[in-house]
């Protein structure tokens, strides 16, 4: 968001919003989804994040500093990762791959909040969001949070460590194999971030982003279309 303000693809005001909607998302989003990772752990039998005081939304047990910063410079982020053992699991790799899924889900439920907001924006706002007045801005700043949250999910689904798509796909691979994957980590890291600044994945995650934001407008639109 800073950077788009630098490289003057966004005016001041529009950036500021932006900056805006980041902040909420570090300081209640980012703590809902680590939340929900250690709440499905806590049923399904691990009370590691709770006993470490991360059973919480209290975003200063949450918060990231490096994520916090990366998400206002460039739209993605993280927090810090709440503890897990799968020991306590009946079925440690199902319940890992249940634990990681709230995270995502965590962000979807928290885009489709604001796709309510931005429906009943534009149902009742109308011509006022065209006009460019003070609400076509709360208008702009649900669409940076909507989005921003959908990618969120998105990015986290990559079936890549130390990403919660991997622990979903782990879930399907033979042990030796897991393990191997862990041993090189590191490595698979730094090609997150690699393939991320070099553009590779733009492609399949905007697709992707872009695919369930429409559905999930188009879904939270239903409620308003008796207005319409």
């Amino acid at each position: 968001m800073i950077f788009d303000l630098i490289y003057g693809r966004l005016d001041f005001t529009s950036a500021l919003v932006g900056i805006l909607a980041c902040l909420l998302i570090i300081f209640f989003v980012l703590p809902f989804h680590e939340w929900a990772h250690g709440f499905v752990a806590y049923k399904l039998g691990d009370k590691t994040a709770k006993y470490s005081g991360r059973l919480s939304l209290n975003p200063l047990t949450h918060i990231d500093p490096m994520g916090a910063v990366c998400l206002l410079l460039f739209n993605f982020g993280w927090a810090k990762p709440v503890p897990v053992d799968p020991r306590y699991f009946k079925n440690p790799k199902a319940g890992m791959a249940l634990v990681a899924l709230a995270g995502p889900v965590a962000n979807l439920l928290a885009a489709t909040v604001g796709g309510l907001l931005l429906n009943a924006v534009v149902v009742f706002g109308g011509i006022q969001i065209i006009t460019g007045g003070f609400l076509f801005y709360v208008y702009l700043f649900l669409q940076y949070y909507f989005t921003i949250n959908v990618f969120l999910a998105v990015f986290n689904l990559i079936p890549i460590p130390p990403l919660d798509g991997s622990k979903i796909l782990f879930m399907f691979l033979p042990d030796k194999w897991v393990y191997n994957i862990y041993r090189y980590q590191q490595f698979f890291f730094i090609a997150i971030y690699v393939l991320l600044f070099t553009g590779v994945l733009s492609v399949p995650m905007n697709a992707a982003s872009g695919a369930i934001q429409s559905g999930i407008l188009w879904l939270t639109r239903l409620p308003f279309l008796p207005f319409v």
